[in-house]
Protein backbone atom coordinates (compact mmCIF):
# COMPACT_ATOMS: atom_id res chain seq x y z
CA UNK A 1 0.00 0.00 0.00
CA UNK A 2 1.38 3.53 -0.94
CA UNK A 3 0.48 5.26 2.06
CA UNK A 4 2.11 2.47 4.43
CA UNK A 5 5.65 2.77 1.88
CA UNK A 6 5.56 6.43 2.51
CA UNK A 7 5.29 5.97 6.33
CA UNK A 8 7.74 3.31 6.59
CA UNK A 9 10.53 4.56 3.66
CA UNK A 10 10.28 8.27 3.41
CA UNK A 11 9.11 9.68 6.86
CA UNK A 12 12.36 11.40 8.32
CA UNK A 13 11.98 14.20 11.62
CA UNK A 14 12.33 17.04 9.02
CA UNK A 15 9.27 15.90 6.79
CA UNK A 16 7.51 15.59 10.00
CA UNK A 17 8.31 19.19 10.43
CA UNK A 18 7.85 20.49 6.93
CA UNK A 19 4.70 18.72 5.70
CA UNK A 20 1.85 19.97 7.95
CA UNK A 21 2.91 23.29 7.19
CA UNK A 22 3.22 22.80 3.61
CA UNK A 23 -0.53 21.21 4.02
CA UNK A 24 -1.27 24.27 6.76
CA UNK A 25 -0.95 26.37 3.02
CA UNK A 26 -3.74 24.65 1.22
CA UNK A 27 -6.18 24.43 4.08
CA UNK A 28 -9.33 25.94 2.86
CA UNK A 29 -7.73 27.04 -0.66
CA UNK A 30 -5.60 29.82 2.19
CA UNK A 31 -2.66 30.26 -0.23
CA UNK A 32 -4.93 30.64 -3.38
CA UNK A 33 -7.45 32.77 -2.05
CA UNK A 34 -4.53 35.11 -1.09
CA UNK A 35 -2.51 35.04 -4.36
CA UNK A 36 -5.94 35.60 -6.28
CA UNK A 37 -6.69 38.71 -3.79
CA UNK A 38 -3.47 39.99 -4.99
CA UNK A 39 -4.15 39.23 -8.44
CA UNK A 40 -7.43 41.35 -8.17
CA UNK A 41 -5.33 44.11 -6.67
CA UNK A 42 -3.04 44.19 -9.03
CA UNK A 43 -3.69 45.73 -12.79
CA UNK A 44 -1.91 43.21 -14.57
CA UNK A 45 -3.18 40.71 -13.51
CA UNK A 46 -6.70 40.89 -12.40
CA UNK A 47 -8.24 38.55 -15.37
CA UNK A 48 -6.13 35.82 -14.02
CA UNK A 49 -7.42 36.32 -10.17
CA UNK A 50 -11.25 36.46 -11.31
CA UNK A 51 -10.30 33.12 -12.88
CA UNK A 52 -8.72 31.62 -9.83
CA UNK A 53 -11.79 33.17 -7.94
CA UNK A 54 -14.52 31.76 -10.04
CA UNK A 55 -11.92 28.49 -9.50
CA UNK A 56 -12.03 28.15 -5.70
CA UNK A 57 -16.24 28.76 -5.77
CA UNK A 58 -16.38 26.16 -7.91
CA UNK A 59 -13.63 23.69 -5.93
CA UNK A 60 -15.59 24.37 -2.74
CA UNK A 61 -19.40 23.53 -3.84
CA UNK A 62 -17.93 20.52 -6.31
CA UNK A 63 -15.36 19.11 -4.25
CA UNK A 64 -16.60 19.67 -0.12
CA UNK A 65 -20.16 20.24 -0.71
CA UNK A 66 -21.35 17.55 -3.24
CA UNK A 67 -18.72 14.91 -3.71
CA UNK A 68 -17.27 14.60 -0.30
CA UNK A 69 -20.54 14.05 0.75
CA UNK A 70 -22.49 11.68 -2.12
CA UNK A 71 -19.22 9.75 -2.17
CA UNK A 72 -18.69 9.71 1.60
CA UNK A 73 -15.50 8.04 1.64
CA UNK A 74 -13.84 7.38 5.05
CA UNK A 75 -10.09 8.91 5.68
CA UNK A 76 -7.31 6.55 5.79
CA UNK A 77 -6.74 7.82 9.62
CA UNK A 78 -9.82 6.82 10.54
CA UNK A 79 -9.31 3.27 9.39
CA UNK A 80 -5.97 2.80 10.86
CA UNK A 81 -6.58 4.16 14.34
CA UNK A 82 -2.82 3.51 15.48
CA UNK A 83 -0.88 5.92 13.24
CA UNK A 84 1.06 8.05 14.74
CA UNK A 85 -0.82 11.79 13.57
CA UNK A 86 1.24 14.67 12.69
CA UNK A 87 -2.09 17.31 12.03
CA UNK A 88 -5.87 17.13 13.79
CA UNK A 89 -7.74 14.43 12.49
CA UNK A 90 -10.06 15.78 9.68
CA UNK A 91 -13.64 15.61 10.37
CA UNK A 92 -14.79 15.68 6.58
CA UNK A 93 -14.84 12.83 3.88
CA UNK A 94 -11.64 11.60 2.07
CA UNK A 95 -13.03 11.70 -1.71
CA UNK A 96 -11.76 13.59 -3.77
CA UNK A 97 -8.88 15.93 -2.10
CA UNK A 98 -9.57 19.50 -1.59
CA UNK A 99 -6.16 20.42 -1.28
CA UNK A 100 -5.47 18.91 -4.46
CA UNK A 101 -8.71 19.82 -6.19
CA UNK A 102 -7.67 23.94 -5.62
CA UNK A 103 -4.20 23.98 -5.63
CA UNK A 104 -3.80 21.87 -9.22
CA UNK A 105 -6.56 23.85 -10.77
CA UNK A 106 -5.06 27.53 -9.44
CA UNK A 107 -1.21 26.93 -10.04
CA UNK A 108 -2.78 25.84 -13.33
CA UNK A 109 -4.45 29.00 -14.29
CA UNK A 110 -1.58 30.74 -13.36
CA UNK A 111 0.80 28.39 -15.46
CA UNK A 112 -1.73 29.74 -18.55
CA UNK A 113 -1.08 33.40 -17.74
CA UNK A 114 2.56 33.45 -16.82
CA UNK A 115 4.73 30.40 -16.79
CA UNK A 116 7.43 32.34 -14.58
CA UNK A 117 5.03 32.31 -11.66
CA UNK A 118 3.29 28.94 -12.63
CA UNK A 119 5.91 26.83 -12.37
CA UNK A 120 6.69 27.40 -8.73
CA UNK A 121 3.14 27.63 -8.51
CA UNK A 122 2.71 23.76 -9.38
CA UNK A 123 5.88 23.09 -7.70
CA UNK A 124 4.12 23.93 -4.64
CA UNK A 125 0.21 22.09 -5.59
CA UNK A 126 2.54 18.91 -5.87
CA UNK A 127 3.61 19.40 -2.56
CA UNK A 128 0.46 20.15 -0.95
CA UNK A 129 -0.90 16.92 -2.68
CA UNK A 130 2.21 14.70 -1.41
CA UNK A 131 1.81 16.32 2.16
CA UNK A 132 -1.93 14.83 2.09
CA UNK A 133 -0.06 11.15 1.37
CA UNK A 134 2.74 11.72 3.72
CA UNK A 135 0.29 12.96 7.09
CA UNK A 136 -2.11 10.09 6.41
CA UNK A 137 -5.32 11.88 5.23
CA UNK A 138 -5.90 10.86 1.88
CA UNK A 139 -6.09 7.86 -0.34
CA UNK A 140 -3.75 8.56 -3.25
CA UNK A 141 -6.67 8.04 -5.46
CA UNK A 142 -8.41 10.92 -3.28
CA UNK A 143 -5.44 12.76 -4.93
CA UNK A 144 -4.98 11.87 -8.11
CA UNK A 145 -8.70 12.78 -8.32
CA UNK A 146 -8.64 15.80 -6.90
CA UNK A 147 -5.66 16.54 -9.80
CA UNK A 148 -7.92 14.97 -13.06
CA UNK A 149 -10.59 17.24 -11.66
CA UNK A 150 -8.26 20.49 -10.74
CA UNK A 151 -6.99 19.99 -14.39
CA UNK A 152 -10.50 20.47 -15.78
CA UNK A 153 -11.68 22.54 -13.71
CA UNK A 154 -8.79 24.88 -14.52
CA UNK A 155 -9.50 24.42 -18.63
CA UNK A 156 -13.12 25.15 -17.77
CA UNK A 157 -12.57 27.96 -15.73
CA UNK A 158 -10.55 29.65 -18.27
CA UNK A 159 -13.23 28.91 -20.64
CA UNK A 160 -16.34 29.98 -19.08
CA UNK A 161 -14.20 33.44 -17.66
CA UNK A 162 -13.33 34.38 -21.87
CA UNK A 163 -16.66 33.70 -23.08
CA UNK A 164 -19.01 35.84 -20.35
CA UNK A 165 -15.91 38.31 -19.38
CA UNK A 166 -17.87 40.86 -22.10
CA UNK A 167 -21.04 40.19 -21.25
CA UNK A 168 -20.08 41.31 -17.65
CA UNK A 169 -21.70 44.74 -16.61
CA UNK A 170 -19.52 47.43 -17.96
CA UNK A 171 -18.11 49.23 -14.44
CA UNK A 172 -16.64 45.25 -13.36
CA UNK A 173 -15.70 44.96 -17.03
CA UNK A 174 -14.00 47.99 -17.25
CA UNK A 175 -12.19 46.83 -13.69
CA UNK A 176 -11.21 43.61 -14.86
CA UNK A 177 -9.83 44.90 -18.71
CA UNK A 178 -7.49 47.62 -16.64
CA UNK A 179 -5.31 44.65 -16.27
CA UNK A 180 -3.95 44.11 -19.62
CA UNK A 181 -0.59 43.05 -19.81
CA UNK A 182 2.07 45.60 -21.04
CA UNK A 183 2.35 42.87 -24.30
CA UNK A 184 -1.09 42.83 -24.94
CA UNK A 185 -1.57 46.55 -24.50
CA UNK A 186 1.31 47.34 -26.82
CA UNK A 187 -0.22 44.52 -29.24
CA UNK A 188 -3.03 46.47 -29.26
CA UNK A 189 -1.89 49.67 -29.66
CA UNK A 190 0.24 49.07 -32.62
CA UNK A 191 -2.52 47.55 -34.02
CA UNK A 192 -5.13 50.27 -33.81
CA UNK A 193 -1.06 52.31 -35.38
CA UNK A 194 -1.48 50.67 -37.68
CA UNK A 195 -5.38 50.78 -38.90
CA UNK A 196 -4.82 54.75 -38.75
CA UNK A 197 -2.87 55.09 -42.23
CA UNK A 198 -5.39 52.87 -43.95
CA UNK A 199 -8.79 54.75 -42.87
CA UNK A 200 -6.88 57.89 -43.76
CA UNK A 201 -5.69 56.69 -46.78
CA UNK A 202 -9.25 55.15 -48.02
CA UNK A 203 -11.28 58.77 -46.49
CA UNK A 204 -9.14 60.82 -48.86
CA UNK A 205 -9.94 58.66 -51.39
CA UNK A 206 -13.38 59.28 -50.77
CA UNK A 207 -12.70 62.86 -51.04
CA UNK A 208 -10.60 62.99 -54.13
CA UNK A 209 -13.68 61.06 -55.76
CA UNK A 210 -16.05 63.52 -54.80
CA UNK A 211 -13.93 66.23 -55.78
CA UNK A 212 -13.48 64.78 -59.46
CA UNK A 213 -16.96 64.37 -59.54
CA UNK A 214 -17.77 68.46 -58.94
CA UNK A 215 -15.29 69.65 -61.24
CA UNK A 216 -16.59 67.50 -63.85
CA UNK A 217 -20.42 68.84 -62.92
CA UNK A 218 -18.86 72.20 -63.29
CA UNK A 219 -17.00 71.75 -66.45
CA UNK A 220 -20.65 71.23 -68.09
CA UNK A 221 -20.87 73.56 -70.98
CA UNK A 222 -24.40 76.03 -70.40
CA UNK A 223 -26.86 74.95 -73.01
CA UNK A 224 -27.69 77.88 -75.10
CA UNK A 225 -31.24 79.49 -74.84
Amino acid sequence: MVLDWIQGHLRCAWLDWLMPKITFLGEAGLIWIVIALLFLWLKTRRKCGLKMVVSLVICLVLGLLILKNIIARPRPCWINTEMEMLVKVPKDYSFPSGHTLSGISSALIIFKDDRRIGIPALILAVMIAFSRLYLYVHFPTDVLAGAVLGILLAVATDKIVEKYLPKMPARLLSFINAGNHPMETAEETAEESSSEPEEKAETAGREDVAARKEDKASEKPKEVS
